[in-house]
């Protein structure tokens, strides 16, 4: 069974016009999307600015509300339930955010920010405990007790986004959406934070909903990916699969701007035209074909389903 299955989710939001007009637009930010998320696995979630998959991750642990479809984590329907309802199964998803500064309070303590997540959940029996537990979360991330004392402002990048993997993993979650934690840092470092979430993973036994617009790195740490594009799944597969052999026009270009580690590989490089079409006035047909180079009269007309092409692989193109 699926730690995390989702079923044509979606997130729209309205557009309003003015101070005192109704919405008579919405933000197809998500439009449709299904996947499933395995006990222990990393499912990679990629695509460029805008793709809607931030709000996708945000949505699966309930933390905006979905439009239409269904989230079940752990065999339970958590689509529709209240916040009360939601708290107590808060400790078994948690969030790793993008910005690292941004996402603590600059005004509390290490151990504070770690600490709440305990309190909250009462997860330490007293003050001894507490403080216990959170030099044990900081010694697991890279990190020394006696930075349980300071701010936020007084670590790295890097040393931040420690404290919120710390944070995160203080309640044991079984999922953990890291929503692109590693593109606001240099790249030295972010090969430090990746190597430190698999090995957590290998430890722990964590499930990740990996985000990122670097299909370089979700490579590296996930096991399957899938392709997002203006709120919506182009393609699916194994993750060595589709960054060795992409099928579907969007990936083929995102895969090109990769960096080739081996110099004497060589590839040419795909310039897509033209801007991401706006979300609230998606194009007809297939959503890419304004910006695809190979686009034929029925890609204008007619929406693609995402179909399995065999070698557990889905694409959503009329091409393929």
């Amino acid at each position: 069974m699926s730690l995390l299955s989702i079923r044509n989710l979606q997130v729209h939001f309205p557009v309003n016009q003015g101070i005192f007009s109704k919405a008579h637009q919405v933000v197809r930010a998500v439009d449709g999307v299904s996947l499933d998320v395995e006990p222990g696995e990393t499912l990679g979630l990629v695509g460029e600015s805008g793709c809607g998959k931030s709000t996708l991750g945000r949505a699966a642990i309930r933390l905006i509300a979905p439009t239409a479809g269904e989230i079940h984590f752990d065999g339970r329907d958590i689509t529709r339930l209240s916040s009360g309802d939601l708290r107590p199964l808060r400790r078994q998803f948690q969030m790793i955010f993008q910005d690292p500064y941004g996402s603590l309070n600059p005004r509390m303590t290490v151990e504070e920010i770690i600490g709440e997540a305990l309190d909250i959940h009462g997860l330490a029996a007293d003050a001894s405990a507490r403080h216990g537990r959170v030099a044990e979360l900081l010694s697991d991330v890279g990190l020394d007790a006696s930075h349980a004392n300071r701010y936020p402002h007084e670590f790295s990048g890097g040393q931040r986004q420690r404290i919120g993997i710390a944070r995160a993993l203080a309640v044991e979650p079984k999922l953990i959406v890291c929503d692109e934690p590693v593109s606001a840092l240099d790249v030295s470092v972010q090969a430090q934070i990746v190597n430190l979430l698999r090995d957590l993973q290998d430890r722990r036994g964590l499930a990740y909903l990996f985000i990122a617009h670097d299909l370089a790195v979700v490579e590296h740490i996930s096991r399957r990916v899938l392709v997002m594009y203006l709120g919506r799944v182009v393609e699916g597969g194994e993750a060595r699969e589709v960054c060795r052999a992409p099928k579907h026009p969007y990936t083929q270009a995102l895969l090109s701007a990769v960096p080739a580690v081996d110099p004497a590989t060589k590839r040419s490089r795909i310039v897509l035209t033209g801007d991401v079409p706006s979300p609230i006035n998606p194009p007809s047909g297939c959503p890419f074909h304004p910006r695809c180079p190979v686009a034929q009269a029925r890609c204008r007309t007619e929406v693609p389903v995402n179909r399995d092409i065999g070698n557990r692989r889905q694409v959503a193109c009329h091409l393929v």
